[in-house]
């Protein structure tokens, strides 16, 4: 399923720009994240392009030395410069940062994490829980329910007026998408 995961990633040409140029973006610990990620998966399983309806491409990486909004900016600008050409955006998060603006923007309490990874772990639903870098593919649930299109909460995020917001969203695009009765 690994393999499988890694090819339909790379079938998205603009993950594939990404994790070309990783070397070059220089993030500590790091990943590309979200729905550049599951919804290329899902465009591919219904037979749609891969970049189709995708809205931004993700990058968490951690840093603790530097929490500050300004630090985020510099390298949201460095990874701008780098990834221009693509035309698409691409949105940088430091998630050492993450727990000082979440509940202001989103209405819920989140916790300081202690790796990008723990921020991969805290996505909304556990079937898009996954992040790749060039050595690694991270996916903490497993890859299965994000092949079968189970939408289900994520107990580390049990909000569900966010779930059943993504949700819909995503049921819309992908009618074929299904939400588990596991809801918070």
């Amino acid at each position: 399923m690994i393999d499988r995961f890694r090819t339909d990633v790379l079938a998205n040409r603009n993950n594939r720009a990404i994790l070309e140029r990783w070397a070059d973006l220089n993030l500590p610990d790091s990943w590309l994240v979200a729905g550049c990620l599951f919804q290329t998966v899902w465009n591919l399983q219904s037979g749609r392009a891969p970049e189709a309806d995708i809205k931004d491409y993700d990058l968490f990486y951690f840093d603790p030395a530097d929490p500050s909004e300004k630090g985020e900016q510099d390298v949201q600008a460095r990874a701008d410069e780098i990834l221009s050409d693509l035309g698409v955006p691409i949105e940088v998060a430091n998630q050492a940062r993450v727990h000082t603006w979440y509940e202001s923007y989103f209405g819920h309490p989140y916790p300081p994490l202690q790796s990008a990874s723990d921020g991969i772990d805290r996505f909304l639903m556990p079937a898009t829980c996954v992040g790749i870098c060039p050595e690694a593919i991270y996916a903490p649930n497993g890859l299965e329910i994000l092949y079968e299109g189970v939408l289900s909460s994520n107990p580390l995020t049990p909000y569900l007026d966010l779930f059943e917001q993504k949700a819909a969203s995503y049921s819309a695009r992908w009618p074929w998408l299904r939400v588990a009765g596991n809801r918070p």
